[in-house]
């Protein structure tokens, strides 16, 4: 399987992070929505990922009934959790869980995952242009911080998204941003740095700038994402998650 493992995350012994691609030619080739799909709000039926689920987590070695995922909403809600389960109409998700991994998934929007190694708490928020203009980067940071974390110990991962280039909006989503990231002049609609701001929303919260790696890949340009612009309803779901380490 290809996954992408967070160095900036991984590289501190109580945290393990990732993020999946599409894996489109490595697994599940047959089913209605071929690769690694994880995501239950697609076109695949609930046995499908689940199946996928279990694929990645016995591949990963990690434990299948410890993880806790998010019924996202584009809204701005973080919880905090301490048990495995479904979290409805949230967007984030915060832990001091020791073995409990926190996921969301995407296909265009960002996810972001967030580690205090120093304090031991974990986040991993779901940044698309609604969530991320409602304010989800500042108040998932500021839950993280409300359980103990530290925003100048904090280390984000934010994943593969769609790029400003292709990211062609109206008007009415335009005026949600500052202008600094909004493109008017090379194109004939606006298009929005959705990376861009979610790297100024998160060094407004507090974090070092060299504690933050934001992907510079886009989810459109490359077919070993799933992509929801470019797919509608035969895109899949990518996952990202992150836990903290038993063992330390």
């Amino acid at each position: 399987m290809k996954i992408i493992y967070p160095n900036i995350l991984n590289r501190h012994e109580v945290v393990s992070a990732f993020f999946t691609e599409a894996n489109r030619a490595v697994t599940n080739y047959d089913g209605s929505i071929p690769g690694l799909n994880l995501g239950y709000n697609t076109s695949a039926g609930e046995s499908e990922v689940s199946d996928n689920f279990y694929s990645l987590f016995s591949y990963l070695g990690w434990d299948s009934g410890a993880y806790t995922i998010a019924r996202q909403v584009h809204g701005n809600r973080v919880e905090t959790v301490n048990s495995p389960g479904i979290i409805e109409a949230a967007d984030g998700l915060v832990t001091r869980k020791r073995g409990l991994a926190i996921g969301i998934r995407v296909a265009d929007c960002a996810a972001l995952l967030a580690a205090d190694p120093q304090n031991h708490v974990v986040g991993a928020f779901h940044a698309g242009w609604k969530g991320a203009a409602s304010g989800i980067v500042s108040r998932g940071i500021a839950k993280m911080a409300s359980i103990g974390a530290d925003p100048e110990n904090i280390f984000v991962y934010a994943s593969p998204c769609i790029s400003q280039k292709n990211f062609e909006v109206g008007e009415e989503v335009a005026v949600k941003f500052p202008e600094q990231f909004i493109d008017r002049q090379n194109y004939k609609k606006p298009h929005v740095d959705l990376p861009g701001f979610i790297l100024s929303e998160l060094i407004k919260s507090g974090l070092n700038r060299e504690q933050i790696k934001i992907s510079n890949e886009c989810t459109i340009d490359h077919s070993k994402y799933y992509s929801y612009r470019r797919e509608r309803e035969k895109a899949g779901r990518m996952l990202a998650m992150i836990k903290l380490n038993h063992n330390h």
